[in-house]
């Protein structure tokens, strides 16, 4: 048990390695200036190559389709040498060691993007495989880790070359091939999935806490400690580097398993299953309740005639009975109308997108994380364009810091479950909040304390979104059809990218035609820069009004869903 114990641990470490050196997309903003010029491209066109790397989530059913014919190690590989092969040209085409055309480069950031999916399917499996009784914990504590690649690479550009931004690509072609080789053995050595008893299973969960902590105490470093200086920064860069490999001291913690419950851990228990909101085992039983509530014979009236007693009994129904609010107003009868009612009912494709709480949903997403993914892909030409260059690095760590803690966050409702409970659309709506206010703050002032606090704000925000989305996918639709809805679901973010990006890009271009632009260095390549705050103020202005809409989209979403959410949590605490 140990030994089998040992080598689970291990594929989770694996895993959050993984997850931290692959999101590879976060740092576009970093070369995107030096690409643009390179190429000679517009501002639109630039937009073209980052919804082409962003094109490649809607190709992620491929990975789970190469899953039924290929091992999984091999699918890992195969995603390094997609980024290998696709970042790797685009370093050479910077250098000017080859020149290609604007399609084949198009072609690159959608093979360089498709290798992020493929990771991120290769991570989820082995979470849902080797982690069954605590998937939604492992699923968390990984994907949040994707969310701090972009400050990871810069630790490790500016330790190799700070005054070169041509580095990313070359870090995005290697280090994910490192890593999945690093990663190969614990894979391959995957142990055999047994049952765990209810004291392992909390057992688990208090390991998850303390990967927790100590996840976000990697957040802070590489978001508060840096330096430009060539040696210092590689001492930093080590000290991250320190941080991702302690988590293997969980395999040492197992060791001592036997004295730590003798010791400490039978001093306190954990109620239940405290840390999970919606596990399968939950749900199955949510199901047969209702099906037994919904047709419950009930005894109604008890009276006595001349006949004798009568029993009166009738039929229990609770569809219709939870609704808030007058259902003949328009408000109740928006809220109402194909009502939720319980969670983890399964839905097909085709049912799924007749279903109103997914368009809401898709709607909410669509103005909320998406947009902020938008927003950090233009963060090259923001900080350019409001003469801001030299901070185009510390924008991106900023982003990537807050998106990592914003995807930590989104564990939150588990941890305090017991204490409070809120649905998770709840949570999610809260989520969007900060995103327009965000885009109203740098659209008033295009300082550096504005521009700062908006790009913290914004990655809060889409890194809680990014994480919750698949944990509330499953309980609104169904676990076992989440690969597929999630993958419907995510569509919205090569079209968000397209329609976001093409509106900037256009203001952008438009601007620096009418006079508020200076030529680039590569003067040659016709490259325009536009100066000044103009060039993306009605841009804001702009996503901020989208990401309202957003808002307003997951306040009705958790109007509808909030009775199915309460009506599963009454039932679990009468299981």
């Amino acid at each position: 048990m140990t030994g089998y114990e040992t080598r689970k641990w291990m594929i989770l470490v694996a895993t959050i390695w993984i997850q931290a050196f692959t999101g590879t997309n976060f740092d576009f903003s970093a070369y995107s200036s030096e690409l643009k010029a390179v190429l000679g491209i517009s501002q639109v066109q630039l937009n073209y190559l980052a919804t082409a790397s962003d094109l490649g989530k809607a190709l992620g059913w491929s990975s789970g389709l190469a899953l039924m014919y290929m091992p999984l190690w091999s699918v890992m590989f195969v995603a390094a040498f997609m980024g290998l092969f696709g970042y790797g040209i685009q370093w050479l085409i910077i250098l000017d060691f080859v020149s290609l055309p604007y399609f084949v480069v198009f072609f690159l950031c959608l093979l360089a993007g498709s290798s992020i999916t493929w990771f991120n399917t290769v991570c989820f499996v082995l979470c849902i495989k080797n982690f069954p009784s605590n998937r939604p914990l492992a699923l968390a504590l990984t994907v949040s880790f994707n969310g701090v690649s972009a400050a990871l690479y810069n630790l490790a550009a500016i330790s190799l070359n700070p005054s070169s931004t041509h580095i990313y690509l070359l870090l995005n072609a290697f280090i994910p091939l490192l890593t999945s080789i690093v990663s190969f053995i614990p894979i391959l050595r995957q142990p055999p999935v047994d049952p765990l008893p209810s004291d392992s299973i909390k057992h688990e969960q208090l390991i998850f806490v303390l990967l927790n902590f100590l996840a976000i105490i990697t957040g802070f470093y590489v978001l508060l400690v840096h330096s430009n200086d060539l040696s210092t920064a590689r001492v930093i860069f080590g000290g991250a580097i320190l941080l991702l490999v302690l988590p293997l001291g969980i395999p040492g913690i197992i060791y001592a398993r036997n004295w730590f419950q003798r010791k400490v851990f039978s001093g306190f228990t954990l109620q239940g299953s405290g840390f999970l909101l919606v596990d399968d085992d939950d749900l199955e039983f949510h199901r047969e309740f209702l099906s037994r509530e919904n047709s419950q014979i009930s005894v109604t009236s008890y009276g006595v005639n001349g006949d004798g007693p009568t029993l009166t009994l009738s039929l229990t129904r609770f569809i219709g009975s939870s609704g808030d609010g007058d259902e003949g107003s328009c408000c109740g009868k928006m809220i109402g109308e194909d009502q939720l009612f319980m969670l983890g009912e399964e839905h097909k494709a085709e049912m799924l997108v007749k279903r109103v709480d997914f368009w809401l949903y898709y709607f909410a997403y669509f103005c909320g994380g998406t947009i902020g993914l938008v927003y950090s892909n233009n963060l090259g030409q923001i900080a350019q364009s409001l003469g801001h260059t030299s901070m185009t690095s510390t924008l991106i760590t900023l982003y990537s810091s807050f998106s990592f803690f914003g995807r930590l966050l989104s564990a939150a409702p588990d941890f305090i479950r017991l204490k409070f409970y809120f649905a998770r659309t709840g949570w999610l709506a809260i989520a969007l909040a900060p995103t327009p206010i965000a885009f109203f703050l740098v659209a008033a002032s295009g300082n550096e304390a504005a521009l700062q606090a908006g790009t913290a704000l914004i990655g809060l925000s889409s890194g809680f979104i990014f994480a919750a989305a698949v944990s509330i996918t499953s309980e609104l639709f169904g676990p076992n059809s989440v690969g597929v809805n999630h993958n419907i679901l995510i569509t919205n973010i090569p079209i968000g990218s397209l329609v976001y990006g093409f509106l900037a890009a256009l203001i952008y271009d438009n601007n620096a035609a009418a006079g508020f632009a200076t030529f680039s260095i590569q003067m040659v390549n016709d490259s325009v820069v536009c100066m000044g705050r103009k060039c993306y103020f009605s841009t804001f202005i702009w996503w901020g009004c989208l990401a309202i809409l957003g808002l307003v989209s997951s306040v009705l979403l958790f109007l509808r869903t909030r009775p199915a959410y309460e009506r599963f949590e009454q039932n679990r605490r009468i299981s």
